[in-house]
């Protein structure tokens, strides 16, 4: 069961963290290139608070984004800005999108976000904590996959397959982290591919991040995934 109050809290300790471990930046790490094939730390950051404005924007009811190009263009305009414009941006999205979280409402409505795809206003607060997690590693700042909570690694897996299941690209997989928790994803016929390994190169995998190298799958190929 999702509890989005529990998320929102969740999600502040992982903002405040990032916060803090990007105040130690300075204004020329903040231009050098980020763990993302072409983006800057500038880029991830000002990413990050525009994803800020576009969930709030889906929690009031309104498109997250104009469209695929301002949403793109918004994010180039604010790459190069200095590390305290940076920060304060962050900051103050971030205020923003708890401040209209806070406010009473219907959490089992459903929004919708990019592409059409819809979901629980009880989602949402989740789906901002996994953009700051991953941007945090992204940002190749200190922070990796394997520091992030056993609880968070195991729902953003089961989140992943969630969207990757039942999609026609995905052969049928079954991924198994070593304690034993088990995920279903891909398509629904065939033969299921036995994929095995620690719990965050699984996540790793499905979020973009890791190639495979680290998993078992010796009853075929790691499939191409479709970009999230």
């Amino acid at each position: 069961m999702i509890d989005h109050a529990r998320d929102l809290e969740s999600l502040r300790e992982a903002t405040d963290r990032l916060l803090g471990a990007a105040a130690a930046l300075d204004n020329a790490a903040v231009a050098e290139p980020s763990r993302l094939p072409g983006w800057s730390r500038g880029h991830v950051l000002a990413h990050i608070a525009r994803n800020a404005d576009a969930l709030l924007n889906v929690l009031e009811g309104r498109p997250m984004y104009a469209d695929a190009a301002t949403r793109d263009a918004d994010i180039e305009r604010g790459a190069p800005r200095s590390l305290a414009v940076q920060l304060a941006d962050v900051r103050n999205t971030a205020d923003r999108f708890r401040h209209s979280a806070d406010r009473p409402a219907d959490w089992s409505r459903v929004v919708t976000l990019r592409n059409g795809v819809t979901d629980t206003a009880a989602r949402v607060p989740f789906r901002r904590w996994v953009e700051i997690e991953l941007h945090h590693v992204d940002l190749g700042i200190g922070r990796d996959l394997e520091d992030l909570s056993e609880e968070f690694t195991g729902r953003e897996i089961e989140f992943l397959a969630e969207r990757f299941s039942g999609n026609p690209e995905v052969p049928s997989l079954t991924l198994t982290a070593p304690d034993g928790r088990t995920w279903r994803t891909g398509r629904r016929d065939g033969a299921a591919l036995a994929v095995t390994g620690p719990a965050p190169d699984l996540l790793g995998w499905l979020a973009g991040r890791r190639d495979g190298a680290a998993l078992d799958h010796s009853g075929g190929p790691l499939p191409a995934l479709p970009p999230l």
